[in-house]
């Protein structure tokens, strides 16, 4: 297993931070050297418009950006023509909401989510089915924070037109049987959308055992830069998809009445792309996959088990969540009824950064009855020492507020 230690070393934010204690990686990662780097060396060296010019300049250009195109299918274990650049996995989503969603659900039609979804993987669903007539249903949560399985095969019909689900909470951690509930899905003729926006920086994925159609990612929560994201569709998902913006780069042929489109990835591509963010995206993908998914997935492991043990020694601390190998590095938390922002307020002061708020899924803090969460997340930089002070912090923190508790 790599060292988090050494890994930490190729961050420059910690050294101009030190004594930072950074558990937001769940809300950004950061960004190591060769990502800086390589998006620093594109500016300086072969900025261009990329796919038009036939000049050298805009060839190293169009160079880079398409090896960052194989970079991410490297990572995805997906072919270069199923990778389409987005900004974000919100983007991405909202893309097959409204391309397919508006070409396909009718009145009548249901669109079956989670309790526990991403807003990026909710609000585009509600929209389309405002215009199409279609409804929504979701499959609800057990008490452990994990999908009843049970309600999902009694909500899965024949009306069932699409699946959409996370493949890991941003909020519980639990990560979702995706490619056995996808399987169900399809075979009630269901198109499967899954946000991988949490699964994809912490664990493996190879994008054709999960059965889905779509797949999103967000480059800046695998360190890679903002702005750069991916939706991965199998080739005859994404040939049979209309185009979602019109313009530039992504047509064969125009004329003033009609135009034809290019085939995927480029018919999703309009106008002048995120060059300089895909090339960090691609060099993203290649540090991981340098460190080894499977080796970053048994770091977030470990590291998990441990702060479960550790903050359970904090009195009055809630956790939310389920225990078991079916959880990512993600701790939703409460402390007594303190409000998380004061919570956040005085680990800050200790030199510890978490999340709070309702971390874009309010659903989900309606079914667990509270109206925010603290949030600690893991990344590959995280050590055991960072889950040492999280808990000296919050022992500090209880000892503080003890007349508020």
């Amino acid at each position: 297993m790599f060292d988090p230690l050494e890994v930490k070393r190729d961050f420059p934010i910690f050294g101009h931070n030190p004594g930072l204690v950074f558990l937001d990686s769940a809300a950004s990662s950061q960004k190591p050297r060769a990502v800086i780097d390589a998006i620093a060396h594109y500016y300086k060296h072969d900025h261009a418009n990329v796919h038009r010019g036939a000049y050298a300049l805009s060839q190293r250009a169009t160079d880079a950006y398409e090896h960052a195109r194989a970079q991410l299918a490297g990572f995805l274990d997906a072919d270069l023509d199923e990778i389409v650049f987005v900004r974000n996995a919100t983007e991405a989503l909202n893309l097959v909401a409204y391309a397919w969603g508006l070409e396909h659900l009718r009145e009548g039609d249901e669109i079956l989510v989670t309790e526990m979804e991403h807003h990026a993987n909710l609000v585009p669903w509600q929209l389309v089915a405002a215009r199409t007539g279609a409804r929504l249903k979701a499959v609800p949560l057990t008490d452990e924070g994990r999908l009843d399985l049970d309600a999902f095969e009694t909500l899965l019909s024949e009306r069932t037109r699409v699946f959409a689900v996370t493949q890991m909470s941003n909020v519980l951690g639990t990560i979702n049987p995706v490619a056995e509930l996808a399987a169900a899905a399809r075979e009630r003729g269901a198109l499967v959308v899954v946000d991988g926006a949490q699964a994809a920086p912490h664990l493996p994925v190879r994008v054709r055992e999960l059965n889905a159609d779509f797949y999103a990612l967000s480059g800046h929560k695998m360190l890679g830069p903002t702005g750069a994201g991916v939706l991965w569709g199998d080739s005859e998902a994404l040939k049979a998809l209309p185009p979602f913006l019109g313009g530039g780069s992504m047509i064969e042929e125009v004329t003033i009445e009609r135009s034809s489109y290019a085939p995927p990835p480029q018919r999703f591509e309009a106008g002048t792309p995120a060059i300089a963010e895909a090339v960090g995206l691609g060099a993203a993908a290649g540090y991981l996959m340098d460190l080894g998914m499977e080796q970053v997935w048994a770091h977030d492991r470990a590291l998990l088990k441990y702060a479960l043990e550790r903050l359970k020694e904090v009195p009055d601390l809630h956790l939310y969540g389920p225990e078991g190998p079916d959880r990512g590095g993600v701790i939703a938390f409460n402390l007594g009824s303190l409000h998380p922002h004061d919570l956040a307020t005085a680990l800050d002061d200790r030199g510890v950064a978490v999340r709070t708020g309702h971390h874009c899924a309010q659903p989900l803090h309606q079914r667990l009855g509270v109206a925010a969460t603290a949030r600690a997340s893991f990344y590959v930089y995280n050590t055991r020492d960072d889950v040492d002070r999280l808990v000296e912090a919050l022992f500090e923190a209880r000892a503080f507020f003890k007349d508020w508790l």
